[in-house]
This record gives structure tokens, sequence and C-alpha cells, in this order.
């Protein structure tokens, strides 16, 4: 019925009516707290573009998750900066890396805190790029693939609950599922980052994993920021390969290709608020422009408006606390 008999404002009226019909929740259960380990750091050490994140020792890392589980958040997202850097990235698969390390250490504080980790090789290589290159400067693709197999083996037997692959290798879930499964570990879940576009908004993460390419950009194996239904198609091949999550990164440009990737593939989705977006809620707040608390719980209910079941947000200890008060 048209006005005056349908008047959508009585339903706005009080907070407590707007609580009631509200279509949309945000819970700490909803959201995983990234984190940078150094091996060999000691304590924390603040990243100067990412305002309130750390670079952490595994002390402080161990230490990082419990304040993160304490305050009911599921899990941690576990990103790694090695002592040393080669061509080809050999400190990710260490057994003694810095993220098997503190994958150990945080399940032995916290076994019921879920520790996923990053699985790539941008951090570890000294040129920078996500797989081993070729001498014309390209990602050699499935060479990439069998040292993704060993991480995620090393990874598995660390303890990891779950392996977040972000290298956008083609083939790179099944070549995964694969190795897994041959190590014994097929129990494992993936969690792919099967929409990941070469954005602009990775630059405050690139300077905290020092891993921004040394020549040339990601264009070339990242997905174009002006593609969707090649996103879906990502996305619809990691679930024929067997990835159990799939995700989209960065989150509040890409809301369109969240939703479109939920309804078609019904699995759960995770999406990631990435750096950029983080320091630029951050860089507005502090020039008083908005009201930080406000903008970061709209932006992050949007995105699970938008279909994501996951949100990976640098603010998840600090939304996890506001939604407590």
């Amino acid at each position: 019925m048209a006005f005056p008999e349908t008047r959508l404002r009585r339903l706005r009226k009080t907070g407590a009516l707007r609580s009631l019909v509200r279509e949309t929740s945000l819970s700490p259960a909803d959201l995983i707290s990234p984190m940078f380990v150094v091996a060999g750091g000691q304590g924390r050490a603040p990243i100067a573009s990412m305002p309130g994140v750390d670079h952490l020792s595994i002390d402080a890392a161990v230490e990082e998750a419990g304040a993160a589980a304490a305050l009911e958040v599921p899990g941690v997202m576990l990103f790694g900066l090695p002592a040393e850097k080669d061509a080809v990235g050999s400190e990710a698969w260490d057994d003694e890396g810095v993220v098997q390390l503190a994958t150990r250490a945080i399940k032995a504080a916290h076994p019921d805190l879920l520790v996923i980790t990053d699985l790539c090789l941008c951090e570890y290589t000294s040129h920078g790029h996500c797989g081993v290159l070729r001498a014309d400067g390209a990602v050699d693709n499935d060479e990439t693939l069998e040292l993704l197999g060993r991480i995620a083996v090393s990874h598995a037997r660390a303890g990891a609950d779950a392996l977040a692959p972000s290298d956008m290798m083609d083939g790179r879930v099944g070549h995964l599922r694969a190795a897994l499964d041959e190590a014994g570990e097929s129990d494992m879940p993936i969690i792919a980052h099967s929409a990941k576009y070469a954005s602009a908004f990775y630059g405050p993460f690139r300077d905290a994993a020092d891993c921004a390419p040394q020549e040339g950009d990601r264009r070339g194996y990242q997905l174009d920021p002006a593609n969707a239904a090649e996103a879906v198609r990502e996305a619809e091949l990691d679930v024929d390969e067997g990835a159990d999550v799939l995700m989209v990164k960065p989150a509040l440009p890409y809301l369109d290709v969240i939703r479109r990737v939920k309804e078609r593939t019904g699995l759960p989705v995770a999406a990631y608020q990435v750096s950029g977006e983080y320091a630029m809620i951050k860089a507005a707040a502090a020039a008083g422009v908005l009201d930080e608390r406000a903008a970061v719980l709209e932006a992050l209910t949007g995105i699970r408006r938008a279909g994501a079941d996951v949100v990976i947000t640098y603010y998840a200890k600090d939304v996890a606390q506001w939604l407590q008060t």
C-alpha cells in the first residue's frame, strides 16, 4: 500500500525497533585479524603507514593472538617477514620459518584460536613477485605451483587450521589440494583468494610486508579492476579444484563481486578489508573529517550485507571492543 497507509519510518523510530528489523548482523565471530610476524624480531614495532598495526616478534604474535581470542575474534591470519630473501623465496617452505614457528607457538598457547596462514611467495622473494620469474621477467605459473605445494605442506604440518593462497596462479587450488592429499593433509581447508584484484589499495601492506615488486607490477596475474564476470569464473574454477572458502580482495571497491561470487557459488565467501581501506579511514579520522568508529562499522556492515560470511580486517580487535560497549 502507498503513503499514507505505508510509512516506513515507523520501524526507524527507536533504537530497539531498528535493531528488531535489522537485516544484516556484524559480530566479532565474523572477523579475522591479520598479523605481520618478523623473523628474529623483538617485541613490537609500529608500521608507519598503518597506524595501530605493528610488526610482531613471535612472542608478541602469541600475545596479540591471545588479545584477539579474549575479544572472541575467532582467528588470525599470519603474514611472515623472513630473515633472508632469495629469487625463489625458499624460506617460505622452511619448516623452521617465521610463519611455521609462529603457528606452532600460537596454537600451543591458544589451541582454540584459528590460525590461517597466507600462502604466497611475495614476502620471501628478493624481487617481490608472487612466484618464480622466467628470464623475460614474467612469473612462471607452473614452476611456482610446485613451490606453493611445498609451502602448503609445511604450513599444514606446523599446525595451521586453514591455508589462504593469495598468489593468483592458474590451477593452484587443485595443485595444493593434490599436494596436501599426498602428504596426508586431506582435511586442510583452503581459503582461496579467488578474486584478488591488481589494486591500488595494497600500498600500506606492501610497506608492512616488504613485498613491493622490484620491477614491473602484478597486473599479469592479478585481476583487472574492470572485470567482474572474470572474477566469478575464477571463483568457479576454484570451486571445481576443491576450494572450501572463496575470497574477494579488496572488499569495499568490489562489493558487487562479493555478491556475484556468493550468489553464483553458494560457498562461504570471505572479503579482505585491505590495508589501503584501513589507512584511508585512519587518515580521515585523524584529520577529524569522519567518526572512525561509525565509519568502520558502516563499512564492515556493508561488506557483510554484500554477502561476505567472513571479513578479514585490521580493525578486528577494535570492532570486537566497540560491539561490547
